[in-house]
C-alpha cells in the first residue's frame, strides 16, 4: 500500500523543511472537508455537529495551487463523509485533472455514487471504514451498513488501492479486529489500525469515552495484525506510551497539515492550538509564519501527548529506520531525546519483536 518512494518522499521533505523552515513543502494535507455525516459513530461527535461547514471548491483550489503543495503532496478527503460535500464532484474532477494523488476516505454508505466516483475519477488510494461483525458495526456507528462495506470491497479492490481502517475504542474488540483483518486478508488489500484518541474536532473530550483508557497487553495483540505492515508495532508500543514509559518527538507536524471546513489549521490533530485560518490567510503563509515555527520547535521536543496514527505512525517508521543506521546518541542529537520503554538505552529492535 505504501511505497519505498513515499517514505523517502516524506524524509526528504523533513529535512528540507528543517533547512528552510520559512519555506516549507508539505507531505501530507488532510482535508475534513465537511462535517456532514450519516453516521451515527459513538466515538466521534461530527454528525452531530450545527450548523453544518464545508470548505468550498475554491478554497481547495487555492490549497492545491499554494507553493507549499508540490506534486507529491498527498491530499486527503474526508469528512464527516466527503460524498456529503455539495461540491464533492467538481473537487474530485478537479483533483483528477490536476493534482492526481489524492486519497479518498469514506464509510461507503453511499454505495453507488462512491462506486462511481471511483471509477471515474480514480484517487491514489481508498480507505473505507470498518470496525467489526455486522452487529459489532450497527452498535458503535448506528447505521447498518456492514454489507454495503463488503459490496464495495468486492467492486472496487481490482480498480483502486484500497485499505480498510479499523479502530480499536471501548465499543469493539479484538475479536473484531480479527474478523476484520480476515476479510482483508480474503480479499488481499490492506489494513491501518488506529487506536481511538480524544480530538478536538470529533467533540469527544466532554463525553464518557474521553475517560476511557484501551488497557490491553502486547501478549493479548491478535497474531495476525502481524501480517499487516506498520500496524502492530504501532499497537505493541502504545501500551509502553498509555504507561507513560515512551517518548518520541514530534516530527510531521512540520510538513503533515490537517484542514476543518472553517478554513482552520491547528497545529496536529490533536490539539486546539490553531495555526491560522484559510479565509484569512494563505496556506503559504500560514505554516510558515513565525508564531508557527515557534509553536512546531515548541511542541516538536515538548509533547508527546498522543497516539493519532496520523501523526505518531510517521515517527515511529523514521526512528526505527534511522536507527538501522545511526547510534542513539547521533539521532537524539538531530532529532532530539527519545526512547521506547521503560528501559531508556534500548532500540526499537529489542522492543518491539515481531
Amino acid at each position: 500500500m505504501y511505497k519505498l518512494s513515499d517514505y523517502l518522499t516524506r524524509g526528504y521533505k523533513m529535512v528540507r523543511n528543517n533547512t528552510f523552515p520559512s519555506y516549507k513543502k508539505l507531505s501530507a494535507v488532510m482535508l475534513y472537508a465537511t462535517d456532514r455525516c450519516n453516521s451515527k459513530c459513538k466515538h466521534c461527535y461530527i454528525w452531530e455537529k450545527t450548523p453544518k461547514q464545508h470548505l468550498p471548491f475554491e478554497k481547495i483550489k487555492e490549497i492545491i495551487e499554494s507553493p507549499a503543495v508540490d506534486k507529491n503532496t498527498v491530499i486527503g478527503l474526508e469528512g464527516g463523509e466527503f460524498v456529503l460535500h455539495p461540491e464533492a464532484e467538481k473537487i474530485l474532477e478537479y483533483l483528477s485533472k490536476y493534482h492526481p494523488k489524492f486519497d479518498l476516505l469514506s464509510n461507503a454508505v453511499i454505495t453507488d455514487k462512491l462506486i462511481d466516483y471511483v471509477k471515474k475519477y480514480k484517487p491514489y488510494r481508498l480507505y473505507i471504514s470498518l470496525d467489526g461483525t455486522k452487529e459489532t458495526y450497527l452498535n458503535m456507528r448506528g447505521v447498518d451498513a456492514y454489507d454495503k462495506v463488503l459490496h464495495i470491497i468486492k467492486e472496487l479492490k481490482d480498480h483502486v488501492p484500497l485499505s480498510i481502517m479499523f479502530t480499536l475504542t471501548p465499543y469493539n474488540s479484538f475479536d473484531d479486529l480479527i474478523h476484520v483483518a480476515n476479510i482483508c486478508k480474503e480479499n488481499n488489500i490492506d489494513v491501518r489500525i488506529g487506536i481511538y484518541n480524544t480530538m478536538e474536532y470529533f467533540d469527544t473530550q466532554t463525553n464518557d469515552i474521553s475517560k476511557t483508557s484501551l488497557d490491553f497487553t502486547i501478549e493479548e495483540i491478535p497474531e495476525i495484525v502481524k501480517e499487516f505492515k506498520e500496524n502492530y508495532d504501532f499497537m505493541a508500543l502504545y501500551t509502553h506510551f498509555r504507561e507513560k514509559n515512551l517518548k518520541l518527538t514530534c516530527n510531521s507536524i512540520k510538513e503533515s497539515i490537517v484542514i476543518y471546513p472553517n478554513g482552520d489549521i491547528p497545529i496536529c490533530q490533536n490539539k486546539k492550538i490553531v495555526l491560522g485560518n484559510l479565509f484569512n490567510e494563505s496556506l503559504h503563509t500560514i505554516i510558515n509564519k513565525k508564531t508557527t515555527k515557534e509553536l512546531h520547535k515548541k511542541h516538536h521536543d515538548g509533547c508527546n501527548e498522543c497516539w493519532v496514527n496520523f501523526h505518531r505512525k510517521y515517527d515511529i517508521i523514521l526512528y526505527r529506520n534511522i536507527e538501522k543506521i545511526l547510534p542513539k546518541k547521533l539521532i537524539e542529537k538531530i532529532l532530539g531525546s527519545y526512547y521506547w520503554s521503560a528501559n531508556k538505552k534500548l532500540k526499537y529492535k529489542d522492543v518491539v519483536k515481531e
